[in-house]
Parts: structure tokens; sequence; C-alpha cells
């Protein structure tokens, strides 16, 4: 090796120590601590351990430098707590459903679902087409919040309940945890609605404090047992066609994020977004199968007459939550104008088609 080649060999070999003494700082003073907390316990399946996957997710993408740490329901706060938690500053991030915050303003039922709503793909096309990220962005400004939609449970079931439901009127006097505006359009029907969090609805349902429940579908009931208190599990649930998860995060906290790790965290979410609904959908079937069969679950069918009566206690229902606010409204309008337009598009599309394939193969 002649002079000239050794010299500018080891210049570059200097060089590339000196990046490498700035770069392991730089690296130490990037990481960003991240606590999750989350509204669902720990392991449950098909709410729980999505939550988990996408907290794992972030830390995997972002290669470490977003450090997270997660807690299910209980761990850190508890679940109707998580709100609070991350508005304040004290963790960073939620993962939950939007309606149970309606109490500090009803347009947070929106970005879950509300009764004759919209299903999986139409508000995911609300949310990222048609101006719901937009009205989402400007509720949790509010707050100290921004959000983004990370998961979905598709349509639910009507709900558990330990008598039949034959007419709207055995409804009346009935105890139902449903959270969200499908509780207020239960109570219109002389229902007495409950909040509870998803790992205190067993002991209410087997004690009797509560007589019906929703929750989300046979997968996720599969594991709750409420077929050991309620054998009667009714369809389609009107309160929650498309339950839309969200991934809350302290507004102070994601400004200061690089715009690469913001990106990163979207795209957690949207991934996850895309695999829980997928992983939900894969397993209903299965499941509802099983607590038929193995159970001795009966399902049953919310009749026409009994639907109308949803449908007229829910339009009170949103008239009043239009009130509430100029916000409320706006978020109500954006809702029924995408309900209108991707929902007439569904009706030719989805629902025709399944309709009509479910006639001819006999399903």
């Amino acid at each position: 090796m002649d002079r000239r080649s050794f010299i500018k060999t080891a210049g570059t070999a200097s060089a590339a120590a000196a990046t490498t003494a700035l770069a392991a700082p730089a690296l130490a003073q990037a990481k960003t601590e991240m606590a999750i907390v989350s509204t669902w316990p720990r392991d449950f399946p098909g709410l729980g351990i999505p939550a988990q996957r996408l907290a794992a997710r972030i830390q995997e993408l972002t290669e470490g430098r977003v450090n997270v740490t997660y807690f299910a329901a209980g761990e850190k706060v508890g679940a109707f707590d998580s709100f609070d938690e991350v508005a304040s500053g004290n963790s960073q991030a939620y993962i939950a459903a939007d309606y149970y915050w309606k109490g500090k303003h009803p347009g947070w039922a929106y970005f879950t679902a509300v009764p004759f709503g919209l299903t999986y793909t139409e508000i995911d096309a609300w949310i990222k087409y048609a101006g719901g990220q937009e009205l989402w962005d400007e509720i949790g400004k509010e707050f100290g919040v921004i959000n983004f939609n990370c998961g979905n449970t598709g349509v639910q079931m009507g709900g558990w309940f330990n008598k039949e439901i034959e007419s709207a009127d055995d409804l009346k006097g009935l105890k139902m945890r449903i959270p969200g505006l499908g509780g207020d359009v239960m109570a219109k029907l002389g229902a007495s609605p409950v909040s509870l969090p998803g790992g205190q609805i067993y002991e209410n349902l087997v004690s009797g404090a509560i007589d019906a429940t929703e929750w989300v579908g046979p997968f996720n009931d599969y594991f709750m047992k409420f077929y050991e208190a309620a054998k009667y599990y009714y369809w389609p649930g009107m309160h929650e066609p498309g339950s839309m998860i969200s991934f809350g995060v302290n507004r102070s906290w994601w400004d200061g994020l690089s715009a690469i790790d913001q990106a990163i965290i979207i795209a957690a979410c949207n991934e996850e977004n895309a695999r829980m609904m997928a992983e939900t959908n894969a397993n209903n079937g299965a499941f509802l199968t099983r607590l038929v069969n193995d159970h001795g679950v009966e399902l049953r069918q919310f009749s026409d007459e009994i639907y109308d009566s949803f449908g007229e206690a829910a339009q009170e229902v949103f008239d009043e939550t239009r009130q509430h606010s100029d916000l409320a409204a706006k978020i109500h309008d954006s809702f029924a104008k995408a309900r209108d337009d991707i929902g007439r598009w569904s009706g030719l599309s989805d629902a025709a088609f399944i309709n009509q394939r479910n006639r001819v193969l006999g399903l």
C-alpha cells in the first residue's frame, strides 16, 4: 500500500470511528419512553391481545427508539381512568373504545360506534377519506389528545339476556350493561343501562346485579362465559355495527416525536386495525358453533317490531346529542352524510352480494 492510499484509508477509518462515537450518544438521546394503558384485561382474547400486540409492534418498528411499557386495565389505572391518565400526561397513550368518554363530550361516541351507525368498512372510509379524522382531531384537541383507529370488532351481537325479548315492552326495567349511545337508546325504551368495564361484567351477570349484557361477538364472548348466566343470545346488535378501537396519544408528547416515529406509529395502528378485524372474522363463526353446540346457547333474532322501536329511540338520542354543542352537531352531521353516501354503496355491494350468495348456497 502506498503512502497516499494509507492516509486515505486511515482517514476513512477515523471518520467512521468518529461517526460511531457521535452516533451512540445521539441514539441514546433520541430514545423516548412510552407508557400505554388499556381498558381491557391482560391476555384477553379478541381485545386485550391485539392491544398488547400493537404496543409490542410500535417498539419493534421504531427499533427501540420508542421504549413501550404496556399496562392492562387495573395494572396502572382503572379501565375507565385511561383517558384522564393520558390527557394529563401521566401516561403517553391509551388503547380503548372512545365511547367510554361520552360523559366528557357525546361526540366521542361516534368514534367507536353509535346505534344504526357504520360498519367496519364504512367507518374506516369515514375516518380516512370522508372527514372523520379531522373531526376526531378537533374533539381531541379540546382534551389534549390525538387519536388513530387501531382495530375494529365488526358488527356486534345484540347481547345476552336471561329471558326472551319478544317485544320492546320486555326491555322495560331490564338492567343491562351497555355503554355509549346504545345505552341511551335502551334507556328511552325503559331499560336501565349500566356501564361496566369488561373485567366486571361476568360477576355482575352471575350475581343478578344486571339482567343482560352486550359485549362483542362469539369470539370475544366465549371467553367471558356469559352462557353460564344468560342463555339467550340475540342478533343483530343495533348499537355497535362496527366498533372502532382508538389509540389515543397525549398531544404534547406526540408533537415531540420525530416525523418518522409518528409515521411508524400510525402505520402500526393501520396494521393492527386490519389485523384485528381479520382475526375477529376468522373466529366468530367457529366460536358461535361452540357456544350453541357445547353450551346450549339459544340464538334469537330481534323482531322487526323491536328494531323499529330501536330506530325511533335512536333518532330521539341523535336529536338530543346534536343539541349538546356545535361540535356535536358537526360530528353527527358528518357521520350521517357518510352513512348515507357510503351506506348506499354498501347496500348495493357487500350486503346485496352476501344475501344472494348465502341464499344460493343455503347458508
